[in-house]
């Protein structure tokens, strides 16, 4: 029962820790992409949404809009690519500026350069991960003291 304690708790920590890696990552790509300074006009060939429904008794659902927009790289590279996030007011057909680095694994964004919003995002969802990771933490040393003190009780 013991371990069980440890486990669940590394388990969340192991979670907590590639979530924070994936929202560094994509951060950093679109860092890459937007400081380039490689542009090209893209068009979006699709937009859609995707529902999902929170867990528990609440009916809260979040809606997610997602495009797919398509790009030629400079070199001649047909590029296509799916974006969460866009705004609501691109439709299919339309023409945006895509901000693309070049390579053999192209990363691309039609976001517009928000530095200063997307920083101030990805701080945020870190921390957040950051609270959980130490809670988690906490919790494992305090049930490990508190073992501790149970099994050699001070006379």
């Amino acid at each position: 029962m013991d371990m069980f304690l440890y486990i669940v708790p590394g388990l969340i920590m192991a979670v907590v820790a590639f979530a924070a890696y994936r929202v560094l990552r994509r951060w950093l790509q679109i860092q890459r992409a937007w400081n380039s300074g490689l542009t090209a006009e893209g068009r979006c060939l699709k937009a859609f949404t995707t529902v999902s429904k929170s867990m528990g008794e609440s009916s809260a659902v979040h809606t997610t809009i997602h495009h797919v927009y398509e790009f030629t790289t400079r070199d001649g590279r047909p590029i296509r690519f799916e974006e969460e996030g866009g705004p609501m007011t691109t439709v299919e057909g339309d023409f945006v500026t895509v901000y693309y680095t070049e390579g053999p694994s192209v990363v691309a964004t039609a976001h517009q350069p928000g530095r200063a919003k997307q920083a101030a995002a990805s701080f945020g969802i870190l921390a957040f991960l950051g609270v959980i990771f130490v809670f988690c933490v906490g919790f494992m040393v305090t049930f490990h003291q508190m073992s501790a003190d149970a099994a050699f009780p001070s006379p």
